[in-house]
């Protein structure tokens, strides 16, 4: 047993990190090798956005918004980072404590690999041959580190060196022994105690000759780890297929719908600067999901299987659904996770075929009343079925403003059901939609909450002027947009510092599907702090309530109110 064995702090953690690299950058191979979703780092992640609390989940959209998933990804990295390093450390002191904490690491690994959606056996092999990459690093940096003396040992008094400067002369070391001396290099010995002391002699252990520590070796062991580890990871990046995809995605040519939306209308959009355009530019729409990794799904392999309560179950190839009917539909989609006043909403021009016409084609059963659909990915979403079948614009979608689905956005095929937030209609990256009942199944985010069904509610924001905004005095513009889809926004009203309502002019809506421009350009604002505060009514005769409430469990509500400074 190596337990006698001195080496620095630094180095040590160095070789812990590296070691770390290599199995996540052979990991990453192989699970391109195997299946993109078998990469350990991201099924570790995956379990722990579903093992975190709705509230948490909540404060992380709201605090870093699209970049949630950037923010767990970095978190999870430091993490390994920490673990890594500190297996370094075990390894210095005895080889099997840091084998067995490679071990350890690889079976959270294995466990969280395993227990995501449509898992199979195969899946744990990306773990299991990463954590086996990592144990071999290990083992040959530590012993590259400490390498056979090959001269002469000191056995005699030697002349006083740069370390013997005095008692605090020094760099911190770590012996065997426990005790604290000043100038020697701060070392890890056996018993992992830290002490002050002259250079560290070689180390004599029992029939094998004296081991020193050896940096040069290390380093250029390190490097050959760090080589290992990045070629390794960025070979499988590629053979994750995202350029397949990406190119599938930039060569799709889209046909011509049977059903074209109408051309938009004039007056549609106010074209005020600073004001939401009506259509919301693909790179500018909103995107909220679990999707740690984006999926990566090959239009040529994807399928949409349709089964459960229906008299004929159907599966559907990408081919199979270009030939169907096609139809366009101008849609604003809202996330449930949008506060009052926030950026998760959007408008686009979409392209698909008729999901209503999908389900008639399988029959659906007497009884039936939900569509329990699963992304590529795993993740669940359920949708009341008497709200697709009732004849708004409920669609199979592949186009997206005029171009094939942005990845990011469900490319190759996702659903789009206006007048349901997305957590219960928007499933992206769709490949199977089970009929079924909401007393016999329930889809992600109901466990965790989340009311089974998700109506939007009638809202509207203020885009101009923002929260906070300096305005000169004098003629001011306010302006903003209202939602109330599949109703119809009817009319728009402004206040300012609770004064009488005024009758906002609304811009052109090409349906009721749509969110809706409003605008108050005749405000006079004189110098001071101001109060704007907005409501909408819809076509049913509704009026926004100015109660407030958290997104949590069906939507928000209130008044959107912001404060201006003029001056």
């Amino acid at each position: 047993m190596e337990s006698n064995r001195r080496m620095p702090l630094w180095a040590a953690a160095l070789i812990g990190l590296v070691s770390g690299a290599v199995a996540v950058g052979v990991s990453l191979l192989v699970a391109g090798l195997v299946k993109a979703s078998a990469f350990p780092v991201v099924a570790v992640g995956n379990a722990a956005v579903d093992l975190t609390p709705a509230t948490l989940k909540d404060f992380a959209i709201r605090t870093f918004g699209e970049n949630d998933k950037t923010v767990l990804l970095t978190g999870i990295f430091l993490v390994l980072a920490a673990i890594a390093a500190a297996v370094g450390v075990l390894a210095v002191r005895d080889i099997r404590y840091g084998l067995a904490g490679l071990a350890a690491f690889g079976a959270v690994g294995v466990l969280a690999v395993l227990t995501r959606p449509g898992a199979a056996a195969v899946d744990v092999v990306p773990t299991v041959v990463g954590v086996a990459a990592a144990m071999f690093a290990l083992h040959r940096l530590v012993a590259r580190a400490l390498a056979p003396e090959t001269g002469p040992r000191e056995t005699g008094p030697r002349e006083a060196g740069p370390y013997d400067a005095g008692p605090h002369g020094g760099r911190a070391a770590v012996g065997g022994g426990g005790e604290e001396r000043h100038g020697g290099e701060s070392v890890v010995g056996a018993g992992g105690e830290e002490r002050y002391g002259a250079p560290v002699p070689p180390v004599m252990r029992a029939g094998n000759g004296p081991y020193t520590f050896d940096r040069r070796r290390l380093l250029i062991g390190t490097l050959g780890g760090v080589a290992v580890a990045g070629v390794a990871g960025l070979a499988g990046r590629m053979l994750s297929s995202r350029a397949e995809v990406a190119a599938a995605r930039v060569g799709m040519a889209l046909p011509r719908p049977a059903v074209p939306a109408a051309r938009l209308p004039a007056g549609v959009d106010l074209r005020i600067r600073g004001l939401s355009p009506f259509v919301t530019p693909n790179h500018d729409f909103y995107r909220v999901d679990t999707a740690l990794v984006v999926p990566q799904v090959d239009p040529r392999n994807w399928t949409l299987r349709i089964h459960g309560m229906v008299d004929r179950p159907v599966e559907l190839t990408f081919a199979d659904l270009m030939k169907r009917p096609l139809e366009e539909a101008d849609i604003t989609l809202c996330c449930v996770s949008n506060e009052v006043g926030g950026p998760y909403v959007g408008n686009a021009r979409w392209l698909g075929t008729s999901l209503a016409g999908v389900l008639r084609d399988a029959g659906v059963r007497k009884g039936a009343d939900m569509l329990l659909s699963t992304s590529a990915d795993g993740w669940t979403c359920g949708t009341p079925v008497d709200v697709v079948l009732d004849g708004r614009d409920a669609l199979l979608a592949f186009g997206m403003n005029g171009e094939a689905l942005p990845v990011e956005h469900g490319f190759p095929v996702r659903q789009v059901v206006p007048g349901l937030y997305g957590y219960v209609s928007a499933t992206k990256w769709v490949t199977d939609i089970k009929v079924t009942r909401f007393d016999r199944d329930e889809a992600y985010w109901t466990p965790k909450g989340w009311s089974a069904m998700g109506p939007v509610k009638t809202q509207s924001r203020i885009d101009l002027p923002r929260d906070g905004a300096r305005v000169a005095p004098g003629r001011t513009v306010i302006a903003g947009v209202a939602w109330a889809q599949h109703k119809g926004v009817e009319a728009v009203e402004v206040r300012i510092d609770r004064g009488p309502w005024r009758q906002a002019r609304l811009a052109v809506a090409p349906t009721a599907d749509t969110w809706r421009q409003w605008v108050v350009d005749d405000w006079d604002a004189t110098p001071g702090s101001h109060t704007i505060e907005v409501r909408a009514t819809d076509a049913t005769g509704y009026t926004q309530t100015p109660v407030l409430a958290p997104v949590a469990p069906d939507g928000a509500t209130g008044w959107h109110t912001v404060s201006v400074d003029v001056a």
